[in-house]
């Protein structure tokens, strides 16, 4: 469970350094963008930001995901090599 954690930390700092990377390149971008690029990204981003998705989802999906990520803060998780061991004589 451990590596589990440990492996999960990884990833998230990795992602947050990827993520730090494109802003970066998004705000160069547009430094150098021409006026119709950036009201046209203005745009995309007001219509992103009025709506959520998750609010479009169904009730059943909403809940569906809450459980799993419960099941992940109670440690109810498997590891991808455990499953893969499991049923790879399914595998072609």
């Amino acid at each position: 469970m451990l590596a589990f954690k440990t492996l999960t930390l990884l990833n998230k700092k990795w992602f947050m350094d990827d993520v730090t990377i494109m802003k970066n390149k998004a705000k160069e971008y547009l430094d150098n963008a021409d006026e119709k690029t950036i009201k046209m990204i203005y745009a995309m981003l007001e219509i992103d930001a009025q709506s959520d998705w998750w609010d479009d989802l169904p009730e059943s999906a909403k809940e569906s995901i809450n459980r799993g990520l419960k099941d992940v803060e109670n440690g109810k998780v498997t590891n991808h090599k455990e499953v893969i061991k499991k049923y790879e004589k399914w595998q072609s």
